[in-house]
């Protein structure tokens, strides 16, 4: 980062110059949302000083026919892509007619703040016109989190060097199909190819149904052409000022304004109060929803702005209690880790029933389409320190569990299959090799849900709707799969695709099997646990789902002889059953103009290689980590970190934790840096199409899983530090079973305390510690396995996996055979086969919460 634009602040993002070179970044970086409305960090003004306007609701989509060049059945039909709703942003400023743009204005002083611990967009000008007469202006802006259907703005002027005519026009305007006047097309509006972008619309998407003043109050309805949703805007103004003014409104289809003419004196402040009231519904009419925000804006007015904002900031006030994460004496770090965190609140806080997309509510990149990021990245985070935003991110996955049941009969399979991207619950992927193919969803979403259970004890939600999503998708694999007799009886999943998506539609995915098993065990599990403790819970979903005892023996079966891949000559598990015939791709041949790969070379081409978008075996080694030894991990890592490409801001994360868990700590940090700035520092140059939420999330998994250590498998709750050489201090916040708990780590000790609720049990370095208010030192000795360096790069794109011919003796080869981790043939190995021996013991009862 600049350091002279954007100067290091513990709590602030600063940028103290204006710089019209990247806007589409800053745009980004300055964004506000609570989770369910999100404002692109445009500049009040807008027009010419613009990269790409945004306004976006969490949901709000239209939808349009994917033409394929050629037909399938089975391929998705209808693509979703998030809608740019009315932005009410704009308010113009016109001094003695001369307009404030900032691209072209004499500006004295220039500052935009970006609140981390009150959630507040400030910025602050003093401008000097071409007459020579100093004007301050100040603004802020902010989207509620109390009223999570409210955005705030405020907008002052003060003429510090005598009077003027001023001018302030404050806008509603319809940017996604009205034209903008200064016919400005933006780089990320169509400018090459790039397909995590959104895609664009050739036709009309919002069809008016109101536009009017009301009680002073200005209003745009509309309805989605195509998907039937609804939306309705209300702003109201607050005009406050000692001198004369004379107001106008203008109300059109795609464009309302209040036009406020104000003869200034010196020294006197303008200052305009900008309320804006959005609700959207999948049917309602729009003049319902006008009527909602009448009384929205009604409840805001009487509060009045500066009460709205000091709840806003109390509520972010208690985010920061629960999730900040502390770096000692490393202030710029600290103030990346601090804006990463500010990203998860934003998507998550207020989105209630519905998702946490790719990009937030940042900018339109991937269409606004909810991915399994958000299960293995953003639940983690979620789960332990917001638990209740990330149940409703799972009920989410539950209400879309009727479409994943029609996908999965689609796809000629029972039970469930969920979508790998959407918006409203069908697949919206029209390239289904690294798309539908991805069935690993259904694994990801057990997973996080069996994380959740274990974490909170809310077994009210895992018995009335977890165990709904257990039984489906555990149907999907047991009906995906196969048995393939080969010497000793083993389960097979085929034409899949896992997580990387440079190597598609293989089968035997390591990941995908992996995963496959762990949701099949918990869906036993939990069946087996209302069978002995709540048989009329038991009965209830039996009832519900037509679940049958024949099938959950099943489940046991296929998940005891589920093939996890392993290569006895090189000691790895391979990606997938092919994976290590292939040539490895020469990476430090290829141009590094030629990154991410994707945009560079056919799928074909890639598809022919061992090369990595992102972590794939390495990411179920962090996943899944108490069932692998440190040899295993070390051994996979070796393999597979040196033709890993980076193109994905999902691997640096992943695979920060697992060098920092066996030893390479130096190369553990370099990646924690990649990730923490791949917004910030625009590492993969496509900052400007929103912010990675789920890189953030995993910035957060690298400091508490990563560095902290910490580690929750089958309900216990262990710490093995790895705090970098570098640092002497980290410190988080957690919650487990209701309460916080505080970690403190140096590099000599781990230090815990309980600052909210009842004590808690856990384990350092297999050591059992009872947690009470009282802080409880642990000493440490070192922080792990210390390695130099990294794994060597595979030399000249020559494959380390081509297996010399073995010598000719006569004989005919020997059988193969398929062996798990402990390597023996015919047999699960023990650290996977007792998971259905012996589960996890009973499932935690959520205690009060005594905040």
């Amino acid at each position: 980062m600049d350091r002279t634009r954007c100067p290091v602040d513990p709590w602030r993002l600063v940028e103290s110059t204006y710089d019209d070179s990247d806007l589409g970044v800053s745009e980004t970086l300055f964004a506000v949302s609570n989770g369910y409305l999100g404002l692109r960090g445009n500049v009040e003004e807008e027009g010419r000083d613009t990269h790409t306007h945004g306004t976006f609701v969490n949901g709000f989509h239209e939808t349009w026919p994917i033409q394929h060049a050629e037909e399938a059945y089975g391929l998705a039909r209808v693509g979703q892509t998030i809608v740019n709703v009315p932005d009410p942003k704009t308010i113009k400023l016109y001094v003695d007619d001369e307009p404030l743009l900032l691209a072209t204005a004499d500006l004295e002083t220039y500052e935009r703040v970006l609140d981390l611990r009150a959630g507040l967009l400030r910025r602050e000008v003093v401008w000097r016109t071409s007459s020579g007469k100093r004007v301050r202006i100040s603004s802020t802006r902010m989207t509620s989190v109390e009223e999570r259907h409210l955005a705030v703005m405020t907008f002052e002027v003060e003429m510090l060097d005598g009077d003027a005519s001023l001018v302030i026009s404050s806008q509603l305007l319809n940017r996604q199909d009205g034209s903008d006047e200064y016919h400005v097309r933006s780089a990320a509006m169509g400018e090459g190819f790039d397909p995590r972008r959104a895609e664009s619309f050739a036709e009309r998407v919002l069809d008016p149904r109101l536009h009017e003043e009301r009680d002073g109050r200005l209003l745009l309805g509309y309805r989605t052409h195509n998907s039937r949703m609804t939306i309705a805007t209300m702003v109201e103004h607050q005009l406050e000022t000692e001198d004369p003014v004379r107001a106008d409104a203008v109300v059109e289809e795609d464009l309302a304004k209040h036009v406020y003419r104000i003869e200034a004196s010196r020294g006197t402040v303008v200052r305009l109060n900008k309320l804006v009231a959005v609700h959207t519904s999948r049917g309602v009419p729009a003049r319902e929803l006008a009527d909602r925000c009448g009384r929205t804006l009604d409840r805001a007015s009487e509060r009045g702005v500066a009460a709205l904002q000091e709840e806003h900031a109390r509520t972010w006030e208690r985010f920061w209690a629960e999730s900040d994460v502390e770096v000692d004496g490393l202030p710029d770090v600290q103030q990346a880790v601090r804006w990463n965190l500010f990203q998860l609140g934003q998507a998550s806080m207020r989105a209630g029933g519905h998702g946490i997309a790719a990009k937030g509510l940042t900018a339109s990149g991937y269409g606004g389409h909810y991915f399994w990021d958000t299960e293995c990245y953003v639940l983690p985070f979620l789960t332990y320190t917001h638990p209740q935003a990330a149940r409703n991110a799972l009920r989410f996955r539950h209400g879309m569990l009727d479409d994943a049941r029609r996908r999965a009969a689609e796809m000629a399979q029972y039970g469930a299959l969920f979508p790998w991207r959407t918006i409203n619950g069908h697949e919206a992927s029209a390239y289904f090799a690294a798309g539908t193919a991805q069935y690993h969803i259904n694994a990801d979403i057990a997973y996080a849900l069996m994380k959740y259970a274990r974490a909170t004890g809310d077994r009210q939600f895992l018995v009335s709707q977890g165990v709904d999503l257990l039984v489906e998708t555990a149907r999907l694999w047991a009906d995906l799969g196969f048995w393939q007799v080969n010497g000793d009886k083993s389960f097979h999943l085929h034409a899949v695709t896992g997580p990387d998506e440079y190597n598609t539609v293989v089968n035997d995915n390591f990941f995908t099997n992996a995963m496959a098993r762990h949701n099949l065990c918990a869906a036993v599990e939990v069946v087996r646990d209302l069978e002995r403790n709540d048989p009329d819970e038991l009965r209830r979903a039996s009832a519900r789902l037509g679940l049958q005892e024949v099938e959950v023996v099943e489940w046991a079966r296929v998940a005891e002889q589920m093939h996890i891949p392993f290569d006895e000559d090189f000691g790895i598990h391979p990606q997938d059953s092919q994976f290590l015939d292939r040539e490895v791709w020469d990476l430090e041949g290829t141009p590094a103009d030629h990154a991410p790969l994707l945009l560079h070379y056919h799928p074909l081409v890639i598809y022919r290689f061992q090369v990595l978008k992102q972590a794939d075996v390495v990411l179920a080694l962090y996943l899944l980590g108490d069932r692998f030894s440190q040899e295993e991990k070390r051994a996979d890592f070796d393999y597979y970190d040196p033709i890993t490409t980076g193109d994905s801001s999902l691997s640096a994360v992943v695979q920060s934790i697992i060098a920092a868990e066996v030893g390479y700590h130096e190369l553990a940090l370099r990646y924690f840096y990649d990730a923490l700035f791949v917004d910030l520092a625009d590492r993969h140059r496509n900052a400007a199409d929103g912010v990675h939420v789920a890189s953030t999330g995993g910035v957060w998994s690298t400091l508490v899983g990563g560095f902290g250590g910490m580690r929750d498998h089958r309900g216990r709750l262990t710490f093995d530090p790895r705090l970098p050489q570098e640092w002497t201090g980290l410190t988080f916040r957690m919650r487990w079973h209701g309460s916080r708990l505080r970690v403190r780590l140096t590099q000599d000790a781990l230090t815990l305390s309980v600052e909210v609720g009842d004590p808690v049990e856990v384990e350092v370095r297999g050591e059992t510690v009872r947690v009470g208010t009282a802080p409880v030192e642990v000493p440490v000795d070192g922080q792990g396995p210390r390695i130099e360096g990294g794994p060597a790069p595979h030399q000249g794109g020559e494959s380390p996996s081509r297996r010399a011919p073995e010598p000719d003796t006569g004989q005919e080869p020997g059988p193969t055979t398929d062996q798990g981790l402990e390597h023996s043939p015919g047999v699960v190995p023990h650290s996977w086969s007792h998971e259905l021996d012996d589960p996890t013991g009973p499932i935690p009862v959520r205690r009060p919460d005594t905040r």
